[in-house]
């Protein structure tokens, strides 16, 4: 299977190459980037063939590519790829905007091609461990949850509105209401936030605190933020609660590590060792591109997970809930 990617612009695009590089009969053809530095560097380091454009890494027949771009710019990479008939795996958020991601699913759809959003931790394995509990109804019925994302200021493009739409807000928002999506099988009817800015002087929020009723009943609380110093051992964490009628179940995503202190040094070290959420997810793209089957993780997943974050923008804005119109 060929593979292209486009950009490297998203730090996920170096983990995503290195699981490419592991799995047998897979071939990366190259790159494409609008960072003439950037691009530079990932030569260097990496051998990569470069593509000064999309379309020219388009034109070398990949049967596949990964969109890891500024957000901003992941339309028009679905867009060309879809008139080429090329798969997609698209880092999230899918897009900025609503319009955009309605584009983005509907030529997928009038195409044929696959289109994937990239939310690994839907293959981190106590998240999925807790997803048998509840489909096994060890829980009974769900009725609350409550979930986290903390992470590390990322700065660069991120903290740029223009080319990410957002902040930590966008960020880390998609992450958990996919798995929360994902977990009820229903769909978000109502969002009331509050962002703010309080741990960096930048032009985006950095933190959050937004609840969600979902069209079952469920209601949920979501805590995201650009929140860990730069010190911290690892770059941040995805958890959750769940309360159901027969029980409650604590997930940490990451929970797979171990903690290394060493007196000689007096240093720490985090060491994961559990999957790669990262891994799993390309080979769950690729397969979907080899078998033609429907992604664990759609566009219209992606296009759902948006409509949420920017609803608590429009909440944040308002200072009022805001209705989803689930039609």
């Amino acid at each position: 299977m060929r593979v292209g990617m486009v950009s490297f612009a998203h730090m996920h695009a170096y983990s995503y190459l290195h699981c490419l590089k592991q799995i047998p009969g897979v071939e990366v053809l190259g790159f494409s980037d609008d960072d003439a530095m950037r691009a530079q560097s990932v030569v260097q380091d990496y051998g990569l063939r470069y593509y000064p454009s999309t379309v020219e890494l388009l034109d070398a027949r990949p049967d596949c590519i990964l969109v890891c771009s500024e957000n901003t710019k992941h339309l028009e990479s679905v867009l060309l790829a879809a008139q080429r008939g090329v798969d997609v795996l698209c880092e999230k958020p899918i897009a900025t905007t609503l319009s955009d991601a309605w584009k983005m699913v509907g030529v997928a759809e009038a195409s044929g091609i696959v289109l994937a959003t990239a939310f690994p931790v839907r293959f981190s394995t106590p998240v999925r461990r807790a997803k048998q509990f509840l489909d096994a109804g060890q829980m009974g019925r769900l009725v609350a949850m409550r979930g986290t994302n903390h992470g590390q200021n990322p700065g660069g493009w991120f903290v740029d509105p223009a080319l990410s739409g957002g902040g930590a807000v966008l960020d880390h928002t998609v992450h958990v209401l996919d798995l929360m999506r994902w977990f009820v099988g229903s769909e978000v009817c109502e969002v009331y936030a509050e962002v703010g800015t309080r741990f960096s002087d930048i032009p985006t929020e950095d933190c959050g605190l937004l609840t969600f009723e979902f069209a079952s009943g469920v209601i949920a609380m979501h805590d995201p933020s650009w929140s860990r110093p730069k010190s911290n051992p690892t770059w941040g964490d995805v958890t959750l609660e769940l309360i159901g009628t027969d029980g409650v179940l604590r997930v940490d995503a990451f929970a797979e590590h171990l903690d290394w202190y060493d007196d000689r040094s007096r240093m720490y070290r985090h060491d994961h060792y559990g999957d790669s959420t990262d891994l799993n997810l390309v080979l769950d793209f690729l397969t979907s591109v080899r078998t033609r089957r429907r992604p664990s993780a759609t566009g219209l997943d992606g296009l759902r997970a948006l409509e949420v974050a920017l609803a608590a923008y429009q909440s944040a804005r308002d200072g009022a809930p805001v209705r989803l119109d689930l039609k």
